[in-house]
């Protein structure tokens, strides 16, 4: 069963493009919340992040994995493919 993948964006953001750059390649259904200017989004996407407001912030089953590069480390260890059950 292929894992809930959820990605608070906004739309103009390089390393939010860059993160569902690579979730599209492999092929990753993801539910994109695009919080552009909408503080109140931002806070509730903080209070699920550990308080992280920097954007992208990637949920895979509700485990929050970080930002871009954390999901390129992923990537990088090998470890990404497990948590999607690609």
């Amino acid at each position: 069963m292929a894992a809930k993948v959820e990605i608070y964006t906004w739309s103009s953001c390089p390393f939010c493009i860059r993160a569902k750059a690579l979730l599209n390649r492999k092929n990753v259904e993801f539910t994109e919340y695009c919080i552009d200017g909408d503080n109140e989004a931002r806070n509730k996407m903080a209070d699920r992040a550990n308080g992280s407001r920097s954007l992208p912030q990637i949920f895979i089953d509700d485990q929050h994995i970080g930002g871009c590069d954390d999901l390129h480390a992923l990537e990088r260890q090998k470890k990404l493919d497990p948590l999607l059950a690609v």
